[in-house]
C-alpha cells in the first residue's frame, strides 16, 4: 500500500474550477471504522451547492466533496465484526466520496448484493432513497392515486417516476419539452412548464387536482404546486437547501406548511441528510429495498454519463449546465 492517495479537494468557495486533485496521507481506520477503496461516486446538485459554501451539512473548507459512494472494504478497525476485507459496500457519505480512499464509521456502510454493479449502486443511494422515502414515508402514496413531480428529468425526478410507476400511481412529470421522451419512457405524462403555470397545466389534465405533488424547485413554484393539488392533497418539498440565505429558506418553509394549510392542503418538507443525521435506521432499511429492485431489474437508474473518479470538476461543470437527464457517476476502475 502506498503512503498517499488521490482525492478531489474543495480549497475555496467558487465554481467547479476551484476543485483540485491532491495527494492525501493514507490513514488506518480507527476503532469502529472501515477504510473503503472507492469504486464509484454519484454526482448531484448537493455537490454543486457545497462549492458555494452554503450547504449546511458540509464541513468547513477545505474538504473532499462526494455525497455517495460504492466501494470495497480495504481495512477494518478494531471492534468491527460485520464486514470483511474485499466486501463491496455503499454509503451515504455526504462528503468525502471524491477520493480513492474513504475512512468512516462502519455503521454508515451497507453491503451491495450480487447483481448490482458498483456504478448502479452509487447512482441510487441519494436519488432513489430520497424518492422512496418521500413516496412511502412522507406522502404515503397508494395505488390508483395521482402525483405531480417537478424537476422530473433530474436525478431524484427520474427515480420518483420509476418508483411511482411501480406503485401504480398516475404521474405527471414537469420538464422542458426536449426531455419529454425521457419522461414518457419512465411512465409519466409530460407537462411543459414553459407553456404556463404548473397549477393550470396540471388541472387541465386533472380538473380536481392531483393527490400528491413532489416539488424540487421551491420559490414561487411552491404556491403553484399547492394549487395543483386536490383538496386535502399533500405537497412534499425537497432539495431547497440551494435557497440563498436563511430568510429565503424560512419563507419557502412557511409557504409549504402554512400556505398549504390555509388552502386546505398538507405541506411537508423532506431532506435525506436531515433525516439521516437524526436517525440512520430509515436509510438502513430502505437502501436494501432499492438494491433488491435493482437486482430484480425493476428499476434502472438513468445514468447520463460517467467520468473518471478524479474528473469531478468536469462532471460538476456538466451538471451546472442544466442539461443532465438522470445521474452523473464517477468511476474508479
Amino acid at each position: 500500500m502506498t503512503e498517499t492517495y488521490r482525492a478531489v479537494m474543495l480549497t475555496k468557495k467558487g465554481g467547479p474550477e476551484v476543485l483540485q486533485v491532491v495527494e492525501l496521507p493514507v490513514e488506518p481506520p480507527g476503532p469502529g471504522q472501515l477504510r473503503v477503496r472507492v469504486r464509484a461516486a454519484g454526482v448531484g446538485s448537493a455537490d454543486l451547492i457545497m462549492l458555494s459554501g452554503s450547504y449546511m451539512y458540509a464541513p468547513k473548507i477545505p474538504f473532499v466533496p462526494g455525497y455517495e459512494i460504492s466501494g470495497v472494504v480495504d481495512a477494518i478497525g478494531a471492534g468491527v465484526t460485520d464486514f470483511a476485507v474485499g466486501q463491496r459496500v455503499a454509503a451515504l457519505t455526504v462528503y468525502g466520496g471524491f477520493g480513492e480512499l474513504l475512512v468512516r464509521e462502519a455503521e454508515h456502510f451497507l453491503p451491495i448484493p450480487d447483481g448490482v454493479s458498483d456504478s448502479d449502486a452509487a447512482a441510487v443511494i441519494l436519488n432513489y432513497v430520497t424518492a422512496w422515502q418521500m413516496i412511502h414515508r412522507v406522502a404515503k402514496v397508494r395505488r390508483g392515486q395521482t402525483a405531480l413531480v417537478t424537476g422530473a428529468a433530474g436525478g431524484v425526478g427520474t427515480a420518483a417516476l420509476q418508483l411511482l410507476r411501480l406503485e401504480g400511481v398516475k404521474t405527471y412529470g414537469a420538464a422542458s419539452a426536449a426531455k419529454h421522451e425521457i419522461l414518457r419512457s419512465l411512465g409519466a405524462i409530460p407537462i411543459d412548464y414553459r407553456t404556463g403555470t404548473i397549477d393550470r397545466l396540471t388541472r387541465a389534465l386533472e380538473p380536481a387536482g392531483v393527490d400528491h405533488a413532489f416539488d424540487a424547485i421551491g420559490g414561487a413554484n411552491i404556491g403553484r404546486c399547492i394549487g395543483a393539488l386536490r383538496s386535502g392533497g399533500t405537497l412534499v418539498g425537497f432539495g431547497f437547501m440551494a435557497a440563498s440565505g436563511k430568510l429565503s429558506q424560512l419563507s419557502m418553509f412557511a409557504n409549504i406548511f402554512l400556505g398549504a394549510r390555509l388552502r386546505g392542503r398538507v405541506g411537508k418538507f423532506y431532506g435525506i441528510t436531515m433525516l439521516y443525521r437524526k436517525d440512520t435506521k430509515p436509510l438502513r432499511e430502505d437502501l436494501p429495498k432499492i438494491f433488491a429492485l435493482l437486482a430484480a431489474k425493476k428499476i434502472d437508474p438513468l445514468v447520463h454519463t460517467t467520468f473518471p473518479l478524479l474528473a469531478a470538476r468536469q462532471a460538476l461543470e456538466l451538471l451546472s449546465t442544466g442539461t443532465v437527464e438522470g445521474k452523473i457517476v464517477l468511476t474508479n476502475d
